[in-house]
């Protein structure tokens, strides 16, 4: 774990911004912001688990499903957010589970700070006020940190998220060393990367791996790696 926690948590520039480490059970955040909000990072984590944790209790399903899950409108909203965002990618709600943590937190604490970059298990929430540099990081892969991509200020708030079948926890039924998805929800990227993620078996999937990711409404750009093969569609930016 060190190891990987090490790769992935220098993806991004943080220049002039304090980062600290939140942690509840399995849920591990590095969070980079102006100042040092580790309180009110904790808050608002232990409020989004006991959300979740309440609903899985009384919907078991929810945490196995790996289908869309019944739209609830009396769920709270981070499960709404999951259930909506997963029903769009065709998957199970918990496949949206980091990238949801890392954006309801980092809209509980943009009132706080003007930047801000949540990183839970490689899946990102950000809003800055200066452009970033963002690296890609694919396990074995030769090209793992090779690609670097640039995030316009303007475009942020916004989640970056990964899948990836070679590194990490994250169940995928592909073969893909990275997905790395943007979008300007974090929930739907890492719904979408775990979509995307299951259709790449092989260096000929990459293409319709592309065309099918980005038709999913929401999605602004994909990365794949598998190996030494890349493939790249909508605003991704390289430096």
């Amino acid at each position: 774990m060190k190891h990987e926690e090490r790769t992935y948590r220098s993806l991004i520039n943080k220049d002039n911004l304090v980062s600290y480490n939140v942690k509840i059970a399995e849920s591990d955040l590095f969070i980079s912001s102006d100042i040092n909000l580790t309180n009110e990072a904790l808050e608002s984590l232990t409020r989004h688990r006991h959300s979740l944790e309440t609903y899985i209790k009384n919907h078991p399903e929810f945490r196995s499903s790996l289908l869309p899950f019944p739209e609830d409108n009396l769920a709270p909203p981070i499960v709404r957010d999951m259930l909506s965002k997963s029903k769009i990618c065709e998957v199970g709600p918990m496949a949206s589970v980091a990238g949801a943590i890392s954006e309801f937190m980092g809209n509980d604490l943009l009132n706080k700070t003007e930047n801000i970059i949540i990183e839970n298990g490689g899946d990102i929430f950000l809003k800055s006020k200066n452009d970033l540099t963002v690296s890609v990081y694919a396990g074995e892969s030769p090209l793992s940190y090779k690609l670097n991509f640039t995030i316009k200020a303007e475009k942020t708030p916004l989640g970056i998220c990964t899948s990836s079948a070679t590194v990490g926890p994250s169940l995928s039924f592909g073969n893909a060393d990275a997905v790395c998805v943007i979008s300007q929800s974090a929930t739907l990227a890492d719904a979408a990367a775990s979509a995307i993620g299951n259709k790449v078996k092989g260096k000929n999937d990459i293409r319709n791996s592309l065309d099918f990711g980005i038709k999913i409404p929401g999605v602004t750009g994909i990365i794949i790696i598998l190996g030494k093969e890349l493939g790249v569609i909508g605003e991704v930016q390289f430096v």
